[in-house]
């Protein structure tokens, strides 16, 4: 495909970007009709999506910075949430945990399309406990186990041929056995300070929702512009 193609490609992908629309439906959110807590009415909305079928609902992007002030993002699992905060789980030696190391503070995004709901996380986060993070790695399948002691995540491979060796080694090195929890991969837990509810409606005029801890512990709502 030459230059001309490359750019007729193009220029149709970008008017079609453009034209691509959703007409939210009239229902709305307001300060009013939530939960004082934004961490019971995220379970509230967790909850709805399960409930509705949707494929993955604990879909997440996790978005870093680095100690250069460049941001990364990527699409991760959620895999626990309480009073105390937002959980999932990583190698604690893959890029996202070195980001996290420099820099603490973190954002997460969920999107439920299909409700014209998202969700806006931001925190600091901090490592759950050796303990907390062996209590789900045994849920994992041993596949899964085995993957992360094999995987020297965001590592650079000299081919899929070095991963699967790596495989075979950890697969016959617990032959026989239980997998245990590798010590450079666990939990972490993102303690939010802001969180934000959008709900689309008609002609981009969505609802917006915020909390954000007041200096006094508490949590503040309030309205924002869409």
């Amino acid at each position: 495909m030459g230059k001309a193609d490359d750019c007729n490609v193009s220029d149709s992908l970008s008017h079609h970007l453009q034209t691509l629309r959703r007409e939210h439906e009239e229902s709305g959110i307001a300060p009013d009709n939530m939960l004082d807590d934004p961490l019971q009415q995220f379970a509230v909305w967790m909850q709805d999506a399960i409930d509705a079928g949707i494929h993955l609902p604990n879909t997440m992007t996790v978005a870093t910075v680095d100690e250069d002030g460049r941001p990364s993002a990527r699409v991760t699992l959620l895999k626990g949430v309480d009073e105390t905060g937002f959980v999932f789980f990583s190698n604690y030696d893959s890029r996202k945990a070195r980001q996290m190391r420099a820099n603490p503070y973190v954002a997460l995004v969920f999107y439920w399309g299909d409700f014209g709901r998202q969700v806006r996380v931001e925190g600091v986060v901090e490592r759950t406990t050796e303990a907390e993070s062996a209590d789900y790695f045994i849920t994992r399948s041993r596949g899964s186990q085995i993957g992360a002691w094999a995987s020297p995540q965001s590592r650079v491979l000299s081919g899929r041929e070095e991963l699967d060796g790596l495989v075979r080694e950890i697969e016959e090195r617990f032959d026989g056995q239980n997998v245990p929890l590798p010590p450079h991969w666990g939990g972490f837990r993102l303690r939010p300070d802001a969180v934000e509810f959008w709900k689309g409606r008609p002609s981009r005029l969505h609802d917006r929702v915020r909390y954000r801890l007041g200096d006094d512990g508490a949590w503040i709502k309030e309205r924002l512009a869409p």
